[in-house]
C-alpha cells in the first residue's frame, strides 16, 4: 500500500564495527581507545570495556538484545528463537546498504541515526584526549556510512564532552558535513558537572551558532555500569530541602535510580500507558522530563533562546 506522507524515524540506532577501531581510530590512539572504550562479541562471552574495566553480559550472548529486531519480526518471533543458537547482528546495525533496505521494507525514507557503544560508555570515558580521538572515529565513520545515502541517513555527532575546548572544536568541525543534524548528548554528571553547570555555555553557544540540535538521549543500557547520573542530583536537592530519601523509587531521575516499585514521578508513577515496553519506557519519559525542565528552570533556554533541543 502506497503512503501519503513522508516517515522519518528519529531514534535509530547503529552499532559500531570493530572497524571503527581498527581503521578510523588514528593509529597512535589505537591502544589507549581499546582500553577506554571497547567492544568485545565473542563466541561464548561478550562485554563492554570502559576504562580498561570489563563489564560482561548478563544476558545470552547467542540473542544479542541490541541488533536482534528486523523487519517483519514480531514478539512471538524472538521468544521461538533458539537460544542455544547463536545468532547474528542484524547487518542493518553497522551496513549501510543493509539499513537502507529494511528501511525500504519498513517504509521509513528517512532516519536519525544514534550510537550503540558509544552512547553507553563514551561520556564514561577519563582521558580527555582519548575521548576526543574517539570522537572523532566515531563521526569520521558514521558519516561514511551516512555517505550511503546522503537525503536519507542522517547522524548525530559525539562531542568529547570531557573537555569542553575539545567538545566546541569537534562540533565546529562536524558542522561542515551536512549528514550530521545534531550532537548526541547523554543527561549525565560528567566530572562532577550536569547539563546546568556554566562550563556548559561554550557548547550550548556553538550549537544556538551552528543550528545543530542538542539530541539529548538517556540510556540505562543493559551493560551499563550505571543505571542513571540523575541520581547524585536528586540527592543533594533532597538533602538541602530537608526532604526524606525516597526508598526503592520507580527506575527514573525522580527516584534517585532506584529500581522497585513506587513510582516518585507522574511516569514512573504511572505506568499503565496502554502498551507492554510502558514500564520501560517510563525511564526515557522521566528522563526528559527531567532534562527539560533543569534546562528550562536553569535558564539555559533563556540564555540560548535559538538553541534546538
Amino acid at each position: 500500500m502506497s503512503k501519503r506522507f513522508a516517515v522519518f524515524d528519529g531514534d535509530s540506532h547503529v552499532v559500531e564495527p570493530p572497524a571503527l577501531w581498527g581503521k578510523y581510530l588514528e593509529s597512535e590512539y589505537r591502544t589507549l581507545g581499546r582500553h577506554a572504550l571497547w567492544r568485545q562479541e565473542g563466541a561464548t562471552t561478550s562485554y563492554l570495556k570502559i576504562n580498561g574495566e570489563t563489564f560482561r553480559d548478563t544476558m545470552n550472548p547467542n540473542l544479542p538484545r541490541h541488533a536482534l529486531w528486523r523487519p517483519g519480526m514480531t514478539w512471538d518471533a524472538i521468544g521461538e528463537l533458539d537460544p542455544k543458537m547463536r545468532h547474528p547482528l542484524t547487518e542493518g546495525a553497522s551496513d549501510p546498504m543493509a539499513r537502507l533496505a529494511d528501511m525500504d521494507a519498513m517504509g521509513i525514507d528517512q532516519t536519525l541515526l544514534y550510537p550503540t557503544w558509544f552512547a553507553e560508555g563514551f561520556h564514561l570515558v577519563h582521558d580527555p584526549d582519548v575521548a576526543y580521538a574517539l570522537a572523532r572515529a566515531y563521526n569520521n565513520w558514521i558519516a561514511d556510512f551516512c555517505a550511503a545515502a546522503p537525503g536519507r541517513l542522517f547522524a548525530t555527532a559525539m562531542v568529547p564532552l570531557q573537555n569542553m575546548d575539545f567538545a566546541v572544536e569537534e562540533l565546529q568541525r562536524v558542522a561542515k558535513a551536512s549528514c550530521f543534524r545534531g550532537a548526541f548528548l547523554r543527561p549525565m554528571f560528567i566530572e562532577g558537572r550536569y547539563f546546568t553547570h556554566p562550563s556548559y555555555d561554550p557548547l550550548w553557544a556553538e550549537l544556538e551558532r551552528s543550528g545543530l540540535v542538542a539530541a539529548v538521549h538517556p540510556t540505562p543500557g543493559l551493560w551499563n555500569p550505571e543505571w542513571t547520573s540523575h541520581g547524585q542530583f536528586f540527592e543533594k536537592v533532597k538533602n538541602r530541602l530537608a526532604q526524606p530519601a525516597i526508598m526503592a523509587g520507580g527506575g527514573g531521575p525522580f527516584s534517585g535510580g532506584g529500581n522497585g516499585a513506587a513510582g516518585t514521578s507522574f511516569f514512573t508513577a504511572a505506568t499503565p500507558l496502554g502498551h507492554p515496553m510502558a514500564p520501560i519506557l517510563s525511564y526515557w519519559l522521566d528522563n526528559h522530563l527531567f532534562v527539560a525542565s533543569t534546562l528550562i528552570g536553569y535558564t539555559v533556554m533563556q540564555r540560548f533562546p535559538n538553541m534546538k533541543v
